[in-house]
């Protein structure tokens, strides 16, 4: 038998800044009632109603924690006969995780609490998210007490977890620390180091804080190799007020490397590029500018990677920085037909831990395996990075989701680990759907797909698109229209050109959008006229409405048709309605032949004019140019493949980089 040393895994945390708002996912008072099972309850739409409504009934809230109980980074006290549970994301142990990914077969437990009559009971779950309770032992004297619980990770083929819930005696007590551990082989004693790789463009104070949190955590320290951060932007990250103090307190393990803007793909791969050439780092960590980061979630990355069967991709989960107890991802996959990204058919996008537990949410104790993990916080072994090479050139949207794909296929799976997140601004308080960044969208998908769709021409995806643009044509959205038929011409293009416009792309479609009134944005309603129509809603009823199934099919047929029409003469000098970012969806648009909509990040709004010559010259372009996609894509397909070394290629990016000859 070979010989073994005991490695920590995991402790008990708790956060410093003492935000009420994070409580949730570190300590629970409340008792969990298991949501509804879809399971047991049937398939029908009642059914699947009466689960939904369940499932996002309030039950829990860790805010009933005062701040005064947290006494250090992981001990906190417990008033009389009060219980805390410590099944919450970042102190549960995600026991199917290790059990699937890990060299662990067992993991030890220990708990160290002081109060006389204190308890603490063990509980694990299963997939379908029934707890189980596993053991429970009491405190029966004076002073510090631990207690040792030896788990096997037998159990958690599907899923699962382990947690400890701690109930005080009369006179309260505390709970000092608890420690997950595992016996491993001697040689994965020692712990690996990460090349932290943040892109920044003029983010200089959101940037520098996170730099500062990364130096000030003593623990974490030792995991860190070097921190680059790729400076793409005119407002430098060393300009802010609190970048001094971060450099000094990293001293020679911070890198500030300026370069063009060449977006979040090629400031990763500068990142990337520079981890594999000093190649001291087992890991290269991308993690975005403008994240606020739980330091102790980048040792246990480190960690699971360090253990796990084969080199793993470890990601992270993100929340809500303005709603921190928020979870939006808890594991993504590209859905192969219709090649879209997206929240795994069996999970929740937006899911409030202060409003549900992880104990009374059955969903979250399936493990979900993923095909990717965005790149807000990704840990990337530097062996995968040797093998199958850096970022694709995409400038921004995609490059991360290629990347997973890349490495699946190469046999390095994604593992989007619970217990390791950051918290981000949410996709929803964002216009990346309609403004610049659709060029990118639409391009960067097809790239993809035509690297990666397992169907000879694309599945879905060129039909998809077809309705896409047909959506934006009777929405007035004629700038998004351009952009997506221009990304369609430059991937018909080929690949040879993507390191080369890298650096040229976003101003070319910056510029090229501009001429289109839809997507010229005002600050100020009032740039804007005021809202006037000759005739006034029928029988006073609103515009506006949530259209139902067949609603939604008869206004797809009949919408295209309705653009043909002349424009009616008032709307050319006056908007014939007013609409809120929520309600600016294509059944509301089509029925204005001038409208304002709001932005979907609250600071502007754009004028909306129905044009029907343009409609029909981005039609007729519309229908050939998505015949075109259809018919070359097995010989465009290839292309694209053929390139694919050479395009991530160390020295194709030194070359983009101008340090080729370094």
């Amino acid at each position: 038998m070979s010989e073994t040393t005991t490695r920590l895994l995991q402790r008990q945390v708790f956060p410093l800044d003492k935000d009420t708002g994070v409580f949730p996912l570190y300590v629970d008072l409340e008792e969990a009632k298991l949501d509804a099972d879809r399971y047991e309850i049937g398939a029908n739409k009642d059914a699947k109603d009466l689960n939904m409504a369940a499932i996002r009934q309030s039950t829990s809230t860790g805010r009933a924690l005062h701040p005064d109980q947290i006494l250090s980074r992981t001990s906190v006290r417990a008033n009389p006969n009060q219980t805390f549970s410590f099944g919450t994301y970042f102190n549960a142990f995600p026991a199917s995780y290790w059990r699937r990914w890990t060299i662990v077969d067992e993991v030890q437990l220990t708990v160290t609490v002081e109060g006389v009559g204190a308890t603490v009971t063990v509980h694990k779950s299963m997939a379908r998210g029934h707890s189980q309770r596993v053991e429970s032992v009491a405190v029966e004297s004076d002073g510090e007490v631990t207690f040792t619980f030896d788990l096997t990770l037998t159990p958690f083929v599907d899923g699962g977890w382990y947690w400890y819930d701690v109930t005080a005696g009369d006179g309260g007590a505390r709970v000092i620390a608890a420690e997950w551990t595992a016996q491993v082989p001697v040689d994965r004693a020692e712990h690996g180091t990460a090349d932290i790789c943040i892109t920044t463009m003029n983010r200089p104070d959101f940037c520098a804080k996170l730099i500062g949190q990364l130096a000030e955590d003593d623990v974490l320290r030792p995991y860190l190799d070097t921190v680059f951060v790729m400076e793409q932007g005119t407002k430098p990250v060393t300009e802010s007020e609190f970048f001094p103090e971060a450099e000094k307190a990293l001293g020679e393990q911070l890198r500030v490397i300026v370069q063009a803007n060449l977006g979040g793909s090629g400031g990763y791969a500068r990142g990337q590029l520079e981890s594999v050439r000093k190649g001291t780092a087992t890991y290269a960590l991308m993690m975005d500018d403008d994240v606020i980061c739980e330091p102790e979630g980048i040792i246990r990355a480190v960690t699971f990677g360090d253990l796990a069967k084969r080199p793993t991709i470890v990601g992270g989960h993100m929340f809500n920085i303005y709603s921190r107890s928020r979870l939006h991802s808890f594991g993504e996959i590209v859905q192969p037909y219709r090649f879209w990204w997206q929240t795994r058919l069996d999970g929740y996008s937006d899911w409030d831990f202060a409003s549900r537990n992880l104990r009374s949410a059955r969903w979250l104790h399936k493990r979900a395996d993923v095909d990717f993990n965005g790149w807000f916080m990704c840990l990337i072994p530097r062996q995968v990075l040797e093998q199958i090479g850096l970022s694709l050139p995409l400038f921004i949207k995609w490059d991360d989701s290629e990347f997973g794909l890349r490495a699946k296929q190469a046999g390095f799976p994604t593992v989007s680990f619970p217990g390791a997140a950051v918290w981000h601004v949410p996709w929803s308080d964002k216009n990346d759907g309609i403004d610049w960044q659709a060029y990118f969208h639409q391009r960067n998908r097809f790239i993809a797909a035509l690297l990666h769709s397992p169907y000879e021409r694309g599945g879905r995806m060129v039909r998809e698109s077809f309705n896409h643009q047909i959506k934006h044509l009777a929405s007035l959205q004629y700038s998004v229209a351009e952009m997506r038929h221009k990304a369609l011409e430059d991937v018909l293009a080929g690949p040879e050109r993507l390191h080369e416009e890298l650096g040229s792309k976003l101003p070319e479609v910056n510029a090229f959008r501009k001429q289109f009134v839809d997507a010229q944005l005002h600050a100020d309603r009032d740039e804007l006229p005021p809202v006037r129509r000759r005739k006034p809603p029928k029988k006073g009823k609103s515009d506006i409405e949530i259209a139902g199934p067949w609603a939604v099919r008869i206004g797809a047929l009949t919408a295209p048709l309705r653009q043909l029409r002349p424009v009616r003469e008032m709307s050319r000098e006056f908007p014939e309605a007013e609409l809120t970012a929520m309600d600016t969806s294509w059944v509301n648009l089509v029925k204005y032949d001038s409208v304002i909509v709001s932005m979907n990040d609250g600071s502007s709004v754009a004028l909306y004019k129905r044009d029907p010559e343009r409609y029909r010259d981005l039609l007729k372009r519309t229908i050939e140019m998505h015949r075109r996609l259809h018919r070359e894509w097995p010989e465009l397909a290839a292309r694209y493949r053929a390139s694919l070394d050479d395009v991530v290629s160390p020295e194709t990016w030194s070359k983009t980089f101008g340090i080729a000859d370094e």
